[in-house]
């Protein structure tokens, strides 16, 4: 076989496994959603038949077609991909006591923070950070985001304003929030406040 033979069937081999990738992504979302290939064939204009065989891994489905499935299924397109194999890929080992070192400085406010993690993927961004806070007499930074915040406390304790909601999170209390509504620390009630803050958002 010479290299252009080679190539050729290299390419064939990398477009039969991204097909049953997507197939496969494609049938669970499917069931993970209780509907038959029917119900769903019914839902996108495209056959069950069809559906079967990219199921199967049988064909390569369209743009269109993967568009209307995936809009059938209330998924991004993307999520039909989510099983292809991609050429790079990252992951963050931070060990203990390491990460980058910050500080932030919001008017006269001022709080430290680890970056221990932080992905930006083509559907994603992920951050994790350990922030430390002192108590302070100005007033705290309030954010408003997007996405999903995951909020743990380590060591302290403070007042936390959702909204118009206040929470006081203790040592290991835990706090998940959508972060489109304002939200963050109002108060330390300790010396110091220490806690582990993880947020996802899709990329814009």
């Amino acid at each position: 076989m010479d290299v252009v033979e080679f190539d050729k069937a290299s390419d064939k081999a990398a477009s039969s496994n991204n097909d049953r990738a997507i197939g496969s992504a494609l049938r669970d979302m499917r069931e993970t959603r209780s509907l038959s290939a029917k119900q769903l064939a019914e839902r996108s204009g495209v056959s069950a038949a069809m559906i079967s065989r990219i199921e199967s891994g049988q064909v390569s489905p369209s743009i269109s077609t993967m568009t209307s499935l995936s809009n059938a299924l209330d998924v991004p397109l993307v999520s039909l991909f989510r099983d292809v194999a991609g050429e790079r890929t990252d992951y963050t080992h931070v060990p203990k006591g390491g990460g980058v070192i910050s500080t932030r400085l919001m008017g006269e406010h001022k709080h430290h923070y680890i970056n221990l993690a932080s992905h930006r993927r083509r559907d994603l961004n992920f951050e994790a950070h350990k922030v430390t806070v002192v108590s302070q007499d100005c007033e705290p930074p309030r954010y408003i985001g997007h996405g999903v915040l995951f909020i743990h406390v380590l060591e302290g304790e403070g007042l936390y304003l959702y909204g118009k909601q206040e929470i006081i999170l203790k040592e290991g209390d835990s706090l998940s929030i959508d972060a489109e509504l304002m939200h963050g620390f109002i108060k330390v009630l300790t010396p110091e406040l220490s806690f582990l803050s993880v947020q996802s958002e899709a990329r814009r």
